[in-house]
């Protein structure tokens, strides 16, 4: 007895994976990237914008107040020395040249303008000469001689002069105003005083206020002119460079010597050396400052987290919800393949039972010729006719074989084998069991193969399916006495084609964008609509592609390509 065996649906699937794994992984990444990328990336740059938005904001709140009262210390501060001036000159031109280089006369003019205007030291005469002729003031200082000293050559040039803060005579530091007289005879003398650097301290203290860590004037090399509570003593060089002869007042974010951060507005006080330094430990604008930046980082690193978290969640239930569905989907597929596969079988069934008989029937005869021969005649057959029987039931015997093995080679695998395979003989094979069908019609096959078609890799069985499914549409398409044509050639050095074409009924044009799908049948009450979509399926998964042709009451053509060696997956 011969067994036919045909694989489980189930089985083919479980041996045969349609996606890889690793297309899920790569789809899985690719969708996390994409979401991800979309969701944080707008929030980075958000981030970041406001970020600089609140360190701009907070360093705009902080420089305020250091440059509204750098500003008022700038006004101040000329309008103090303008003040001094003014005295000065008032002084000029009031006393006469013998009551100047008169000291007791000058020393009356001292306290005039000291308790007018105070901040006054002393007042002295000097001569054209450099030398000091009278002085009023705390210093013994007549008959000193400045020619050497630059500020008296200052004065002699401009007139009106306002000193650096310098050591001098007094080994002190202390800066002077001078201005110049004229007498009516061309002789020229300079008048000079002495400012008191303590009150302009004492002033820049109250321009500061609690507001100010502290308040001091320099020069335009960065000299202390007054002392500073942060950078040190008169004359002391300011370890950092502000900007020389500025004309608008400025803000400097720099660090004291403790390394903490300052904030330093300055501005030039007019027509003197000086510029007026406000400090500011900005230590509560940089820590609320830190703590903002702290919680703004925390925030976009939680919120990150959580979004990748979320994404990488979603995308990883939405792929295994793909995948399953692939599964699924795949299974279903297998087991339309397999119900499509046993229904061509099922059609093959009478063809292969009407071959099988007609064997069966001359083995039946010969048999029975036998059995009489032996049986009625009382003398020993003639050797000869035996064996001409016998011979006649081995060639039925053998004919049985093939139609069988046929069959089974057909029925016998669903999930892909790749073997060689000679694309002629396979199609000749699967002919054969149409033969009698083509009989029985007067339809005409004919198969043409080029010389050159050399064999390929792939799945004998799907081939054979597909190309069933393919031959079985085209004898349903053709009339009684209609013709077939097979023909097979190469492509290139990677494909071959067979092209199946019958002069049928043809396929209407509306209808040939929707042949390939699944369910969808011209034959009322005779088609279940899953031939072409089974084939189409298999010939993807086996690499090739196929193409249709047709005009509707000429006929049709279908092409099948496929490549040489089968690409595994």
């Amino acid at each position: 007895m011969m067994n036919l065996r045909v694989d489980s649906p189930q089985a083919a699937v479980e041996s045969s994976t349609l996606i890889p794994h690793g297309y899920y992984r790569r789809l899985r990444w690719i969708s996390v990237s994409a979401v991800a990328s979309v969701s944080v990336i707008p929030l980075i740059i958000m981030t970041v914008i406001n970020y600089h938005q609140y360190e701009e904001a907070f360093r705009i709140e902080a420089t305020r107040p250091v440059h509204r009262l750098t500003v008022s210390a700038k006004l101040s501060m000329e309008s103090y020395l303008s003040e001094r001036l003014s005295a000065l000159q008032l002084v000029n031109r009031a006393a006469s040249i013998e009551e100047m280089r008169d000291s007791a006369e000058l020393a009356k003019w001292l306290t005039h303008i000291k308790r007018s205007f105070g901040g006054f030291v002393d007042l002295g005469l000097i001569d054209a000469a450099g030398k000091q002729v009278s002085y009023a003031g705390p210093h013994e200082l007549i008959g000193r001689s400045y020619q050497d000293h630059d500020w008296f050559h200052e004065v002699s040039q401009r007139g009106v002069y306002v000193s650096d803060v310098f050591l001098g005579y007094r080994d002190s530091p202390h800066f002077v105003i001078a201005v110049i007289h004229d007498t009516s005879d061309g002789t020229l003398y300079v008048l000079r005083a002495t400012i008191d650097t303590n009150a302009i301290v004492r002033r820049l203290a109250s321009l500061a206020g609690p507001e100010l860590n502290d308040a001091f004037l320099i020069n335009r090399e960065g000299i202390l002119q007054t002392p500073s509570r942060l950078f040190g003593e008169v004359l002391g060089q300011l370890p950092f460079q502000v900007a020389e002869n500025p004309e608008e007042p400025g803000i400097l974010e720099t660090k004291d010597p403790d390394g903490k951060p300052v904030l330093v507005g300055y501005a030039a006080v007019s027509n003197t050396p000086f510029e007026v330094a406000m400090i500011n430990r900005s230590g509560v604008y940089h820590g609320d400052w830190l703590s903002l930046r702290r919680e703004l980082v925390s925030f976009l690193i939680v919120s990150v987290l959580l979004i990748l978290g979320m994404v990488f969640w979603g995308a990883t239930y939405m792929i295994n919800r793909a995948r399953n569905a692939d599964s699924r989907r795949a299974t279903l597929y297998h087991k339309m393949e397999y119900t499509n596969k046993m229904a061509a079988i099922g059609r093959l069934a009478a063809g292969v039972a009407h071959e099988i008989n007609n064997p069966l029937s001359i083995i039946h005869q010969n048999a029975g010729l036998v059995q009489d021969l032996l049986s009625v005649s009382g003398k020993e057959p003639p050797k000869e006719k035996l064996l001409s029987l016998i011979e006649s039931v081995l060639s039925s015997v053998d004919r049985c074989s093939a139609i069988t093995h046929r069959l089974l080679g057909f029925a016998r695998h669903m999930d892909v084998e790749t073997e060689e395979i000679d694309l002629e003989l396979l199609i000749r094979g699967v002919l054969m069991f149409l033969e009698k069908e083509a009989s029985y019609r007067n339809l005409r096959v004919d198969v043409t193969v080029d010389e050159k078609v050399p064999t390929i890799q792939s799945d004998r069985g799907q081939l054979q399916q597909v190309f069933l499914n393919i031959i079985n549409n085209a004898f349903a398409a053709v009339e009684e006495g209609g013709s077939i044509a097979i023909s097979v050639r190469k492509l290139n050095d990677q494909q071959v084609a067979v092209a199946i074409t019958d002069n049928g009924m043809g396929i209407p044009e509306q209808n040939l964008a929707h042949i390939f799908e699944p369910f969808f049948t011209t034959k009322k009450g005779a088609g279940t609509g899953l031939g072409l979509s089974i084939t189409y399926g298999i010939i993807q998964k086996l690499g090739g592609k196929i193409e249709v042709d047709s005009h509707e009451g000429k006929g049709t053509c279908f092409t099948v390509t496929l490549p040489l060696e089968r690409k595994q997956s």
